[in-house]
């Protein structure tokens, strides 16, 4: 599965940006399509994820801010971001986890700069 991640940019705190991440193929429904980041000096971590039946799931630190959503008519998912805070400043990837061949594919990432 190739992944292309694209929206990311600069915004002030308090505004929104829309990233998202077109597959090579439509998701599975066992499949999970996510996002995850890495700030400087710190660990990547999950912000959201979707699995191919609709279940999502959020960071404490996202929710109520971030939505994760699917098109899959365009093999394509979504990260709204909204009440954005410089702490989610970082590099943005999108992620695809494969249930039966337990592989897992990473796209490039898109960075997020919020300021203050």
């Amino acid at each position: 599965v190739q992944l292309q991640a694209s929206g990311g940019g600069l915004v002030q705190a308090g505004g929104s940006l829309r990233l998202s991440c077109t597959g090579s193929r439509s998701i599975f429904e066992l499949d999970i399509q996510g996002w995850y980041r890495q700030a400087p000096g710190k660990q990547r971590e999950s912000v959201a994820a979707i699995t191919g039946s609709g279940i999502t799931n959020y960071a404490d630190s996202v929710k109520g801010r971030f939505t994760i959503s699917r098109d899959n008519a365009k093999n394509t998912v979504y990260l709204q971001m909204n009440s954005l805070k410089p702490e989610d400043t970082a590099v943005y990837y999108c992620n695809y986890k494969a249930f039966r061949s337990q592989n897992e594919y990473w796209g490039q990432g898109t960075l997020v700069t919020v300021s203050s």
